[in-house]
């Protein structure tokens, strides 16, 4: 018999997100995740996806894919260390390093993987951690689990980010002292200081740590935000997804040899889980390839996110202030950011709610993420749709 105390806190907090407007639900697809979209036998404008450069859906990736199932089978079949290392596991980190401008690189299984490995790595309770306080969840756990002091900063401040960091050095309580902030913030789609970041970090021997999940492939003429900061040399994790602008899945981190070869010995989750499968390394390294030869991909993501950009502002959305292709509308209360994002979804348009706990309560958005793979005619559609439903609604003017 099922425990009655889960069933009395699954059924009042299932609830209770319910009545605020907090519950996710989720819609399988029936097509491949690309511009367009099918769910429940509907068309949709797909503005939610991480694909930014269309690789996801590339024949391209699924031709190398396919070649390299065929020659080494479906999985690894054991972890890292013990006899699941392929040689193509060892190009695409030797490719990684290329792409990111470091001398070495690690991959792993996801991008979360990777804050959960890198930071408990290097990180313990005799140091402490300023992490940006709107720093994406996986860096959050990846905090805890190192056990280090976590000292939050006000959201790209650098006045209080200096602060904190000359507080905690002076203490004399840490061995060690860790600064992290996402390259590119999801949300919000702002970019991190790095300059003023570094600087600080060098005035107090600060480790520095980058998650650019959000960057790469998208800044730096798609080698990321720190190339586009041209600090490849100064700073000392780069954390990045293959599964968003690469289009695939699993992650990586990226800097000094000695540190990949620390994290090769010392993060769990490199020791503990099959490696990345054949198929996926393969499809990865043509992803790279291609986003190494050419911008091509990279300048029609940035051509559509100004166009959609342009056009919901002109409608009269609170855009925010990215300054990426993410594009968020923000709504505000929760209840009616969801029931906006239902009305769009009604009309045509496929872009999910965004709301508390993964933003703050009072800033619910409706996220939109143009790519390179959208015609100026898909996004003139979505257009269409938003003017429709904001007017509606009185969101837009």
């Amino acid at each position: 018999m099922a425990s009655k105390v889960l069933e009395r806190f699954l059924s009042e907090n299932l609830q209770d997100l319910k009545s605020k407007g907090l519950y996710n639900v989720i819609d399988p697809l029936e097509s491949p995740n690309g511009p367009m979209i099918k769910i429940a036998g509907k068309e949709l404008v797909n503005l939610s996806s991480n694909n930014y450069l269309g690789l996801a859906t590339d024949e391209r990736l699924k031709e190398a894919a396919a070649q390299a199932i065929q020659k080494y089978g479906v999985g690894a079949g054991a972890v890292r260390t013990i006899n699941g290392t392929l040689e193509l596991h060892v190009k695409l980190e030797e490719k990684l390093a290329a792409f990111k401008h470091t001398e070495a690189a690690i991959a792993y299984q996801s991008g979360f993987n990777c804050n959960m490995a890198a930071i408990s790595a290097v990180m313990n309770k005799e140091d402490a951690i300023l992490s940006d306080e709107l720093n994406h969840a996986s860096i959050i756990d990846g905090c805890r689990l190192s056990g280090a002091k976590i000292i939050r900063y006000n959201h790209s401040d650098m006045a209080d980010l200096r602060a904190k960091a000359k507080e905690a050095k002076e203490s004399g309580l840490y061995k060690k002292i860790m600064v992290i902030t996402d390259g590119v913030f999801s949300m919000d789609g702002d970019v991190a200081k790095l300059p003023e970041i570094v600087k600080i970090a060098e005035e107090f021997d600060l480790i520095t740590y980058v998650d650019d999940a959000h960057g790469s492939g998208v800044l730096g003429k798609g080698a990321g935000t720190v190339k586009h900061f041209g600090l490849s040399d100064k700073v000392d994790f780069q954390i990045g997804t293959l599964s968003k602008a690469i289009g695939v899945v699993g992650g990586y981190v990226a800097g000094r040899q000695d540190l990949i070869d620390w994290l090769k010995v010392r993060s769990r989750p490199f020791l503990f889980s099959t490696s990345l499968t054949p198929g996926d390394v393969a499809a990865c390294i043509k992803a790279i390839d291609i986003l190494m030869e050419s911008t091509e991909l990279h300048d029609r993501l940035w051509d559509n996110g100004n166009y959609l950009k342009k056009g919901l502002k002109e409608l009269g959305f609170n855009i925010g202030n990215s300054g990426t292709p993410i594009t968020p509308c923000i709504i505000g209360e929760e209840v009616k950011t969801q029931e906006f994002s239902k009305r769009l979804y009604q009309e045509g348009v496929y872009a999910k709610a965004i709301v508390f706990p993964t933003v703050a309560q009072g800033t619910g958005r409706v996220r939109n993420m143009p790519s390179a793979a959208h015609t100026k005619e898909m996004l003139n559609r979505a257009l269409s749709i938003y003017e429709k439903v904001g007017k509606e609604m009185g969101i837009s003017y």
